[in-house]
C-alpha cells in the first residue's frame, strides 16, 4: 500500500515559510499584462506598435520561441500557495489569468490556448528546427490543471480538455519513428500531464495521449539493462520519468514502475551525486567515475534539483524508504535554498556595509569548481527555465513533509510545519519546530549553562494533540547523516521506539496532548569524490559547506579529514550559527553553508593529505 501525502492541511513556518513567502511576493510582483502578453499576441487581440518598458526579457521575450512558459509555472505555483495559505489575492490574480487564456482559446478557434503558434508543433512534426514547443504547451496546461486541482477553478479544466482535443487530432497520424525523433526535443512532462488529466476525467482519449507521449526508446533501453544516461540531457529525461511514475499510479502497469526504479538506480546509486546531493555538469548526467573531470562552472542545474526531488517523492510514496527522504532533504538545503531567493540575514546587514542587495532570484547552475561564484538571474530580464521551476520549487514544500499509511503518521522531514491529520477516524494536529532552548540572552537560564558550545545534535520538538480514543503511530526518519543513536522523549521522559527496516522509528500509543522531543546526533563528515578518495568536500549533517577562497588548497589532517574543521563565530544573540574554520593549516579558511553564500567567491572541493608523525 502506498503512503498518502498530507497537503491540504499543512501549514509551513520558520525557514520553509520564509522561502515560500519570498516566492509569494515574487509571484505578486509579476503583472498579468506581462504574463499574458504572448497569449494575446498569438490570439491577435493585443496589437502593439512598440514594446512597453516593463516587458519581460530573456526566454519570455516576444522574440523567444518558448515565450509564455513562465505563465504556466506561475499558475502552478500560485495554486499550490493558495492550497496552503488560502491567499485570495493570488487566487483572484490566477483566476483572471485563466479567464484570459480561455478568451484567447476562443479567439484561436476553441482549442488552441497557447502563447506560441500552432505551426511550431507542425515544424517539429516535419523535422524542421524549432525550440521545444511541446515543453511550452506542457507548462501552460500543467499550470491550468493545477489551478483546477489546488484552487478549484473549473474553467481551467475546461480549457485543458479542449486543448487535449487538439493534441489528440495532431498526434493521431504520427508513426513511432517520427514520434521517437520528436521526443528528442524536450517535451517537458506531457506524459505525466496526460496521466494526471486522465485520473481526473477518466476519459480514455486522455489515456491514449498518455501512451502516445511515452519515451519508448528510453524506457526500452532502461528496461534492457543499459545505461542510456551518460552524457544525456538530465532535465529532458527526468520529467519523462515523472510520466512513467504517474502512468504506474493510474494504470497499475508494473513496467512503468520498473522504468522509474531503473532510472533512479543509474542516476543516483550508480552515477552518484556530488556533495550537494545534486548532479549534472552542463545539464548532462555525469557518467560513473567521471566526477573529478566534471567539476566546473555549470554543475547542478536548478531544474534538475526540483525535478529529482519530485521523483524522490514518487518513490518515497511507493516504498516508504528513508533513502528517498534523505535525498529530498539534501537537495532542499543544497539546491532549493542554495540556488534561489538568496538574502543576507539581518545580522549581516547590521555588521556589513555597503548593505547587500536584499534578494537574488535564481542561480541557474551551482558551480563547484575552485574560485566559483553563483550567477544570479534578475527579476524579469532572464526567465531561464530555472526561473520557472524556482516558482514551483518554493511553493510545493508543504506537499512533502507529512504522510500517512493506515494508522501511522510519517515524518520524513525535519522542517517547521503544522499538519492537521485524520488517522483511523482519529482527528488531531502535529506542530513541528526547532527546540527553543538556548534562546535567552538577558535572564539566567539553565539551558544556556548546560550548552556552552554549539550542539552536536539536531533537536526537534513535536507537539501532538489528538482524541486519545485509539492508538496510532508517529514514525520518525533516521537521517543518513545521523552520527549515533537517536533519542526520544515524551513530556521529558525518555521513550523507546520500534525501528522498521525502512529507516523509521515508530512510537505507538494513545496520543492526547503530548510533547515529543527528538534528538539526532550529527557531526562534520568528509564526502570524497566518487573517483578520487583524496579530494572531497564537507557536510554539516545534510548541509554542504564551502570555503570563502579562490584557491584549491591542500588541507592536512592527522587521523581523519573531519578533524580539519572546528566551529567559528558560533553564537549571535539567541541563535547558533553554522560557520566553521580550518585548524592547523598553512593558511586557515572560513567555511559557510553553501546555501548561505550569495555573491562571495567560494571553493567546495579540496585535496586532503594525512600528515606523517614527524610533520
Amino acid at each position: 500500500m502506498m503512503l498518502t501525502t498530507y497537503q491540504d492541511t499543512v501549514k509551513l513556518s520558520g525557514l520553509p515559510a520564509r522561502r515560500r513567502d519570498l516566492d509569494r511576493a515574487y509571484l505578486k510582483s509579476l503583472t498579468n499584462e506581462n504574463l499574458l502578453r504572448p497569449f494575446y499576441q498569438e490570439a491577435g487581440i493585443n496589437a502593439l506598435t512598440y514594446l512597453p518598458k516593463s516587458i519581460h526579457g530573456g526566454w519570455d521575450s516576444p522574440y523567444s520561441q518558448i515565450r509564455g512558459t513562465v505563465c504556466g509555472h506561475w499558475l502552478s505555483a500560485a495554486a499550490m500557495i493558495y492550497q496552503e495559505c488560502g491567499d485570495l489575492e493570488l487566487k483572484i490574480k490566477g483566476d483572471e489569468i485563466v479567464s484570459q487564456i480561455a478568451l484567447c482559446q476562443e479567439e484561436n478557434g476553441g482549442e488552441w490556448c497557447f502563447p506560441i503558434p500552432e505551426k511550431y508543433l507542425y515544424r517539429l512534426k516535419q523535422g524542421k528546427p524549432i525550440w521545444a514547443p511541446h515543453y511550452v504547451c506542457h507548462k501552460v496546461m500543467m499550470g491550468l490543471l493545477d489551478m483546477y486541482r489546488y484552487a478549484g477553478n473549473a474553467q481551467a479544466l475546461s480549457v485543458v480538455e479542449k486543448a487535449a482535443e487538439w493534441f489528440l487530432r495532431y498526434s493521431q497520424d504520427i508513426d513511432p519513428d517520427t514520434m521517437a525523433r520528436m521526443m528528442n526535443e524536450e517535451t517537458g512532462g506531457l506524459m505525466e500531464f496526460w496521466a494526471d488529466l486522465y485520473s481526473i476525467t477518466n476519459n480514455p482519449d486522455h489515456l491514449t495521449l498518455m501512451r502516445r507521449y511515452e519515451r519508448r526508446d528510453l524506457y526500452e533501453s532502461l528496461l534492457g539493462g543499459e545505461n542510456p544516461l551518460s552524457n544525456m540531457h538530465a532535465n529532458g529525461t527526468i520529467p519523462e520519468m515523472h510520466g512513467a511514475a504517474r502512468a504506474y499510479e493510474v494504470t497499475g502497469e508494473e513496467r512503468y514502475r520498473q522504468v522509474v526504479e531503473r532510472y533512479w538506480q543509474i542516476a543516483v546509486e550508480e552515477c552518484l551525486p556530488f556533495v550537494t546531493g545534486g548532479q549534472t555538469s552542463g545539464e548532462m548526467w555525469t557518467p560513473p567515475g567521471r566526477h573529478s573531470a566534471r567539476i566546473g562552472k555549470l554543475n547542478q542545474e536548478h531544474c534538475t534539483v526540483y525535478n529529482m526531488m519530485r521523483l524522490a517523492g514518487y518513490l518515497f510514496r511507493w516504498t516508504g524508504e528513508s533513502k528517498y527522504a534523505d535525498f529530498w532533504e539534501k537537495n532542499f538545503y543544497n539546491g532549493i535554498l542554495a540556488q534561489g531567493f538568496h538574502e543576507e540575514s539581518a545580522q549581516v546587514q547590521i555588521c556589513e556595509a555597503p548593505y547587500p542587495e536584499m534578494a537574488k532570484y535564481v542561480s541557474y547552475f551551482l558551480p563547484l569548481e575552485a574560485g566559483a561564484k553563483k550567477a544570479w538571474g534578475s527579476a524579469t530580464d532572464d526567465f531561464w527555465c530555472c526561473h520557472c521551476t524556482l516558482l514551483q520549487a518554493n511553493a510545493f514544500l508543504h506537499q512533502n513533509l507529512y504522510f500517512h499509511q493506515k494508522n501511522t503518521l510519517y515524518i520524513p522531514q525535519y522542517l517547521d510545519a503544522e499538519v492537521r491529520f485524520d488517522i483511523e477516524e482519529i482527528k488531531g494536529s502535529l506542530v513541528q519546530h526547532e527546540s527553543r532552548e538556548n534562546s535567552h540572552t538577558f535572564r539566567i537560564a539553565h539551558d544556556n549553562m548546560r550548552t556552552p558550545a554549539r550542539p552536536d545534535y539536531l533537536k526537534r520538538v513535536f507537539e501532538v494533540s489528538a482524541s486519545g480514543e485509539k492508538s496510532f503511530s508517529l514514525a520518525f526518519r533516521r537521517p543518513d547523516w545521523c552520527a549515533g543513536e537517536m533519542e526520544f522523549y515524551i513530556d521529558g521522559e525518555k521513550t523507546e521506539a520500534v525501528w522498521d527496516q525502512k529507516g523509521f522509528a515508530h512510537i505507538t500509543r494513545n496520543w492526547n496532548r503530548e510533547q515529543i522531543m527528538v534528538i539526532i546526533p550529527k557531526k562534520i563528515t568528509f564526502y570524497p569524490l566518487a573517483d578520487d578518495p583524496n579530494t572531497g568536500a564537507f557536510l554539516d549533517g545534510p548541509v554542504a559547506l564551502a570555503a570563502l577562497t579562490e584557491e584549491e588548497r591542500t588541507l592536512y589532517y592527522h587521523n581523519s579529514p573531519e578533524e580539519i574543521l572546528i566551529p567559528r563565530d558560533e553564537r549571535w544573540w539567541c541563535s547558533w550559527r553554522g560557520e566553521w574554520k580550518t585548524t592547523g593549516q598553512p593558511v586557515n579558511l572560513k567555511f559557510l553553508p553553501l546555501y548561505a553564500i550569495g555573491d562571495e567567491v567560494y571553493t567546495t572541493y579540496f585535496p586532503v593529505k594525512q600528515r606523517k608523525e614527524k610533520e
